[in-house]
């Protein structure tokens, strides 16, 4: 499964929530469907359906989610934006229209609950936010893990997600901006793009008391049909933030796509071939 190439928006999806941040939009609506090959795998191989309780860690505006209930899962996302959360929750949970019922596969929260939305173990845990970006997200990770973790039944399973090899990777020569942006701006380790290294996922579960269980690798093509969408994809991943308040936006965005023209095909549209990897372990 590939991703189609995404065109720009310039207002909002007419059901999003009023007051929902255009980074959100640009989020939901450019940038998340890039991972969707990487679910899909990862649901496929999992056996994803109705018998499976699933909480997302960093569910964003709730793609994965939505893959999930359509295997017939019963899924529980977190993440701390609340803007991402808002337009997850317009995704997925009844709107007046529906008479307000309470059969909805899926809640949203901005911390992690105690058990799934039926009141059984959570058996399937996801953190499809990929690790090993920024200098910190792996501690982020293994303390967010301590609180999941004990929501689960033995045995279940955890999977984590990171970019793969560099070399397999042709974002990460653009991603490579937000650290120079940002140490240019700040000095070493100021924030932005650190890359990954081999044992990331590896390190994490060790950390959390995980067994890991099988991996894998994912094609995850970034495809954009225009500059100006590929430019604001990327930002609002929240990758270029330190770059930004080092140095300003337009700066950011015009060294973005100086770094992004070696992948700008004739007709325009931006194409760059990324792999992703991701752990399975089990509690």
């Amino acid at each position: 499964m590939t991703p189609t190439l995404v065109r720009h928006h310039r207002h909002a999806e007419p059901s999003a929530p009023a007051g929902t941040g255009s980074r959100a939009r640009d989020w939901a609506e450019i940038q998340e469907r890039m991972l969707a090959p990487l679910y899909e795998a990862v649901y496929t191989r999992l056996e994803v359906g109705s018998a499976t309780r699933m909480l997302s860690l960093g569910c964003g505006s709730g793609l994965a989610l939505l893959m999930a209930v359509g295997r017939g899962a019963r899924v529980t996302g977190v993440d701390t934006d609340p803007e991402r959360l808002a337009l997850a929750r317009t995704r997925l949970l009844p709107g007046p229209e529906d008479g307000g019922r309470q059969d909805t596969p899926a809640r949203l929260l901005d911390t992690v609950p105690a058990a799934s939305a039926d009141g059984a173990p959570h058996n399937l845990i996801t953190a499809f936010t990929p690790i090993g970006c920024a200098a910190d997200d792996g501690e982020e990770l293994v303390r967010t893990l301590g609180t999941a973790v004990p929501s689960a039944a033995r045995g279940s399973t955890v999977v984590l997600t990171g970019w793969g090899p560099p070399e397999r990777c042709a974002t990460e020569a653009v991603l490579r901006v937000a650290s120079r942006l940002a140490e240019g701006g700040r000095g070493p380790g100021s924030g932005g793009w650190r890359g990954p290294r081999r044992d990331d996922l590896e390190d994490v579960a060790f950390r959390s008391g995980l067994k890991p269980d099988g991996s894998g690798r994912v094609a995850c093509p970034f495809g954009y049909a225009d500059m100006d969408s590929a430019v604001r994809g990327l930002l609002s991943t929240r990758l270029f933030d330190a770059a930004v308040r080092a140095t300003d936006r337009t700066q950011v965005e015009k060294e973005v796509a100086e770094a992004l023209h070696p992948h700008r095909r004739r007709d325009g549209t931006v194409w760059m071939p990324n792999v992703f990897r991701y752990l399975v372990c089990t509690v």
